[in-house]
């Protein structure tokens, strides 16, 4: 044992191992080790740091903290409080925690030596801690180690589990040969749903794999498939700038259109294909791996009411406000389902429209696109009973609430009221959903009218979208010498959990000048996730994490490339909305780059000249 445990932290780990854990061995005569190979026959087991509650001691050289599953278990960690002094921003220095995930499986008893690898290091609050630790295999191993500096730091307090490891095991079929491709076939008779994880999952992948799924289904049939959870790199860069990312493409090949790029955190992604066929593909090459994904596929019916049925379990049908079960049940009641692969477009409207529409009404209407497809509505009508001039929210008036779905979840994203008419609105995936509350009526109400259409250029009008994006444009001087860019759904609200990016290419002797006489993205500086800000992102490079970010609200906004190419990226979160941007784009010889005129930027609210190297 190391010299320098003090007599308390003796105490502790002759408690320890009369109470919850078995004999210790000392892989390295340097450590002290403390094992756990049991529950003692409850759901969780539980451990703590020296001392705890009271502050650990220092200079505890090496503590070991050995979890050892069966054959067939992987270990599951929880902190339920963590408070370990933070010396140095690395964590590998004073105060730590180191996590091996892999242990030594030499001879005798499992643990780790000096050759052993730590997957992790651990120091700080709680916000600093994982939600779990997940080991790779049936071992995973602790380190704790204090430097000589006393502080008030009361350390550590988790609960362990031994999991089943078939419960992540993928659905699909291994292709022969591979470590992590697989090949998912609808057929008679068999379950037409199933789960996929990336490897190693719950635990951290591992760096440089590539992993495919490939997804068959019968003829008459779509598939669905949902990340329910993604955490390949903590932040919000673009997937761009990522060494591990998700692809998905809307075929088999990887020449397919791409229908969504995953990388940062996600929750509740879902996707729904075009065709009988989808392409998932996983690559990793980052140093730092994360926890990796869990995904649920169904193979669907192409005619069933399964799509339906889905949007239809999470549209509540509380009753209106103000009416009683027995008045409810008599309201004018109305809902529909409008699906892309019935029609791209048409036309919603009120009950009675244009004459006014009943009272006690109300009304659900389901919308439902596929592959790239999104959402959009454009409000042409909009005239609701308003009960008083000076309207502080829609909840007690008529009123039409617009849902999205958040992280696999139905949210309100607004609530619309009056006579004034709406800016367009743009679903953030496949799914949107509206309810008419029309309680009251009256003779100068029309309702309203909506033409809906499902959209792949995501309101995008001008350049050429590439089909290897979900949402990029290239801009080119050769094609189009100016222009106008917007970002996506303009001039309405942009949606939500979006990334697009804008290419401009010019000749060699040229560079593109921006003017941006609409900015509108929300945000504050310096617009990162920490403050949940949405961006907009300039850079003269393909890749690039480097480059300044604007947000927030500017009267106008300039902006010269240095070179003859620059790249715009618009990055939108799950939180709140904004309107987005409007540029005039113009491509300029160097000897032509005088002509700009640069605005005045004495006033608070001037333009922002830049150049970009």
């Amino acid at each position: 044992m190391a010299g320098g445990m003090t007599s308390t932290t003796l105490i502790l780990l002759l408690h320890l191992s009369l109470h919850t854990v078995d004999e210790g061995h000392a892989v390295n005569p340097s450590c002290s080790c403390i094992r756990f190979t049991s529950t003692h026959g409850k759901p969780r087991g539980t451990f703590s740091s020296p001392d705890y509650p009271r502050a650990y001691p220092p200079r505890v050289d090496c503590l070991l903290y050995t979890f050892v599953a069966a054959p067939h278990q992987i270990v599951e960690l929880v902190f339920t409080t963590f408070d370990v002094y933070k010396e140095h921003l690395d964590c590998t220095h004073g105060d730590y925690l180191k996590v091996y995930s892999e242990g030594f499986h030499g001879p005798g008893p499992p643990g780790i030596n000096e050759y052993s690898a730590w997957s992790r290091v651990l120091c700080g609050s709680r916000a600093d801690t994982p939600p779990a630790l997940y080991s790779h295999g049936p071992l995973l191993v602790l380190e704790l180690h204090t430097g000589p500096k006393i502080s008030n730091a009361t350390g550590f307090v988790g609960n362990y589990r031994f999991i089943d490891r078939k419960n992540f095991e993928t659905d699909g079929v291994q292709v022969p040969d591979t470590w992590c491709d697989y090949v998912f076939n609808s057929q008679p008779n068999r379950p037409t749903f199933g789960r996929l994880y990336s490897p190693r999952y719950p635990s951290s992948y591992p760096s440089n794999v590539r992993c495919t799924y490939h997804f068959n289904a019968r003829q008459n049939e779509r598939i669905k498939l949902v990340f329910e959870e993604s955490f390949l790199q903590k932040g919000d860069e673009s997937c761009l700038n990522r060494a591990d990312i998700i692809k998905v493409f809307d075929g088999r090949l990887q020449t397919s259109p791409v229908l969504a790029m995953l990388c940062n955190e996600v929750l509740g992604y879902e996707i729904l294909s075009t065709g009988s066929e989808l392409l998932v593909q996983f690559t990793a090459n980052s140093n730092s791996p994360g926890q990796g994904f869990k995904a649920s596929y169904q193979f669907q019916m192409d005619d069933n009411s399964s799509a339906e049925s889905d949007i239809k379990k999470s549209v509540t049908t509380e009753p209106i406000p103000g009416l009683g079960p027995a008045v409810s049940a008599t309201t004018s009641s109305c809902h529909k389902m409008f699906r892309s692969d019935k029609s791209k477009t048409g036309k919603l409207t009120s009950p009675q429209y244009p004459a006014p529409y009943p009272q006690k009404t109300q009304c659900d209407y389901d919308f439902l696109a596929r592959g790239r497809e999104r959402v959009r509505l454009v409000f042409e009508d909009f005239s609701l009973q308003r009960m008083t001039e000076n309207i502080i929210d829609c909840e007690s008036m008529d009123a039409l609430d617009v849902f999205l779905y958040v992280d696999g979840r139905q949210e309100k994203m607004a609530s619309f009221c009056g006579n004034d008419i709406p800016k367009p609105i743009m679903s953030n995936g496949p799914k949107l959903s509206i309810r008419f509350r029309g309680i009251y009526s009256s003779r100068y109400s029309r309702g309203f009218k909506i033409a809906y259409s499902f959209v792949e250029d995501y309101g995008i009008t001008t350049g050429s979208q590439l089909l290897e994006f979900p949402c990029a444009f290239v801009f080119n001087s050769s094609e189009r010498g100016r222009g106008v860019v917007t970002s996506p759904n303009y001039p309405g609200t942009y949606p939500r959990d979006t990334e697009c990016n804008y290419f401009f290419y010019g000749n060699d002797n040229e560079r593109v000048h921006l003017h941006f006489s609409y900015f509108d993205v929300e945000g504050v500086l310096p617009c990162e996730a920490v403050s949940a800000s949405d961006y907009v992102q300039f850079s003269s490079q393909m890749i690039d994490s480097e480059s300044h970010r604007y947000c927030g609200q500017m009267k106008e906004l300039q902006v010269t490339s240095e070179k003859n190419f620059l790249r715009i990226t618009f990055r939108s979160n799950d939180r709140l909305d904004g309107t987005g941007f409007k540029a005039d784009y113009l491509f300029l010889r160097d000897s032509e780059m005088h002509s700009i005129v640069m605005p005045d930027t004495d006033s608070d609210n001037a333009a922002d000249g830049l150049k970009f190297t």
